[in-house]
């Protein structure tokens, strides 16, 4: 899954793509590049984000998802929390929601992917993008985000969305420390067991910065460094900024196996 960040805050490349024309190129050669699945995004969620209003999200993604489908039938995964945004870009072409409040933040959104049958990724996250990163103690980091992905996907097989349309995300860098997102890749098996398709989202995030002293502009190699773990511990889609880094990467990795 390649990452197209319509936005002017995002942590790694905020406002490199904000811009229509910029963003569909981005995406398009992400998409000649090996990604299997485009997530367009028009709201960053980075720790101590601001929310953005519905109509100026509908604003930054709904354009370039139009010129994708123009050009190509690549995939195309919509990251956003909001009901009436996912509506929208389904009805342009989107193809699947990546909803990083596994629908707490607007229960409508399990509506609109019962309605059009598209698959939903459900993340876990504490508290919102604006305050996650001021409490992230657990009594039990694996349980707890266990035990909330499970109950995630009974809301939404209970909002009538099919069984294998929920995709489940442990929420890396989402309220947690940066032992635990070394703990959650180090067991993500714990997370595969509860029985649907696993995304993980390392890519270039702020972990891999504090843990190894880099900047975020010098992450490329350790991100790679995520995916043996994640691939091992069941992620079925990773989440992804480098994709032509990341494919070759894989490649040589399914070859040695």
């Amino acid at each position: 899954m390649g990452i197209v960040n319509v936005t002017p805050d995002s942590f790694s490349d905020g406002g490199n793509f904000l811009v229509a024309t910029r963003a569909i190129e981005h995406a398009l050669k992400l998409a000649e590049n090996g990604a299997d699945i485009l997530d367009i995004g028009g709201e960053s969620t980075r720790p101590g984000a601001d929310a953005v209003d519905l109509k100026e999200e509908l604003k930054r993604v709904i354009p370039v998802i139009e010129g994708i489908r123009k050009s190509s039938n690549v995939p195309i995964s919509i990251d956003t929390n909001k009901a009436p945004v996912a509506r929208e870009a389904i009805e342009v072409g989107a193809d699947m929601i990546n909803d990083i409040s596994a629908g707490r933040f607007d229960g409508e959104i399990f509506e609109v992917a019962r309605v059009s049958e598209k698959p939903i990724c459900l993340m876990h996250m504490k508290g919102t993008p604006r305050n996650m990163q001021n409490s992230t103690s657990y009594n039990n980091l694996l349980a707890e985000i266990a035990n909330f992905l499970e109950d995630s996907a009974k809301e939404a097989v209970k909002a009538g969305i099919g069984a294998d349309n929920v995709i489940l995300d442990p929420g890396i860098g989402f309220g947690k420390s940066p032992e635990d997102n070394l703990d959650i890749l180090r067991n993500l098996s714990v997370f595969k067991k509860i029985g649907y398709p696993l995304l993980v989202g390392a890519s270039r995030k702020s972990f891999i910065g504090s843990t190894l002293d880099l900047n975020v502009k010098e992450r490329l190699e350790a991100t790679l460094g995520t995916i043996p773990a994640s691939i091992e511990g069941g992620a079925d889609i990773l989440r992804l900024h480098d994709v032509l880094q990341a494919k070759r990467f894989l490649d040589m990795y399914y070859l040695l196996r």
